[in-house]
């Protein structure tokens, strides 16, 4: 990969990882318009620099991502209850990132195989815009006075675990199992962010651990100044993807996100029927 190629990709992974656009699948495509051979080095590379994304929610929502919660425990909790009511924030995100984290090791080659896939992507993208033009009228808005529960952060993660297709996108999923439990946009957008962190991170790591585990630290260590330029280039547009996804969404809703995914999924699938080869080289 050059310069080139990696800060592209890296922009593209900055500005669509906490939209509902599908982050994987707009690097596959963007990767293939390229001409980016798919190499391992390649593979690896769409996933470590997720973790220049992850940085990014970390800084801008470091107040509440390091806040314990101060506000008294039930009268008569459990020890137990005690220690997860100061630790709330963390134990909901531990809930809501176990089943993504169960099915993604059970399944990894197989996801693996997907990604491979341009038309899979194309597809999830027209079917998913179908969905996100009505997904404000099925949930409404939400309530700001909805508690949320271990429940409610658990059916977010069932519903994170679609966004293994190519081309769900894990931000559109969890944002719409968040406000399927009557969280506010805002609300389920934000927890979206949250819950991107220890998924992705953990998606990283294993990706990582694979590589080691195959004999590739030189491949890491040749290719280290590409993965520090991705890094760089996905933390900064990511931070302001967020803070101008939040206030678009917040006033205008998902119509437009849906309008777009299907516009460039019809595209590429429209490029495939005419002939145009598009699968990963």
């Amino acid at each position: 990969m050059t310069i080139f190629e990696t800060i592209v990709i890296a922009i593209v992974e900055g500005l669509t990882e906490f939209l509902p656009v599908s982050s994987t699948g707009h690097m596959i495509i963007t990767q293939n318009l390229l001409g980016v051979e798919s190499t391992e080095f390649v593979k690896a590379f769409t996933f470590i620099i997720q973790f220049g994304a992850i940085l990014s929610v970390v800084v801008l929502y470091w107040k509440r991502f390091f806040q314990l919660n101060r506000t008294p425990a039930p009268e008569g909790a459990s020890p137990l209850k005690r220690f997860l009511h100061k630790y709330d924030f963390y134990w909901k995100l531990f809930v809501a990132f176990i089943p993504a984290a169960v099915l993604g090791l059970l399944f990894s080659d197989a996801i693996d195989a997907m990604l491979e896939s341009v038309a899979v992507v194309a597809a999830m993208l027209v079917l998913g815009g179908i969905f996100m033009l009505f997904c404000d009228k099925i949930f409404n808005k939400g309530s700001e006075d909805t508690p949320f529960t271990e429940k409610r952060a658990f059916m977010v993660g069932l519903f994170q675990c679609i966004s293994m297709i190519p081309g769900v996108s894990r931000s559109m999923a969890t944002i719409v199992g968040g406000m399927s439990q009557g969280l506010t946009r805002k609300a389920a957008a934000e927890f979206s962010f949250f819950l991107a962190v220890p998924t992705m991170f953990g998606a990283t790591l294993y990706k990582v651990y694979k590589i080691l585990k195959t004999g590739g630290m030189e491949m890491i260590m040749d290719n280290m100044t590409t993965l520090i330029v991705g890094n760089a280039v996905a933390f900064i547009v990511a931070m302001l993807a967020i803070k101008g996804f939040i206030k678009y969404v917040q006033k205008y809703g998902f119509k437009a996100f849906g309008w777009y995914r299907i516009i460039v999924g019809g595209l590429i699938l429209a490029m495939m029927a005419a002939g145009f080869d598009l699968q990963i080289m």
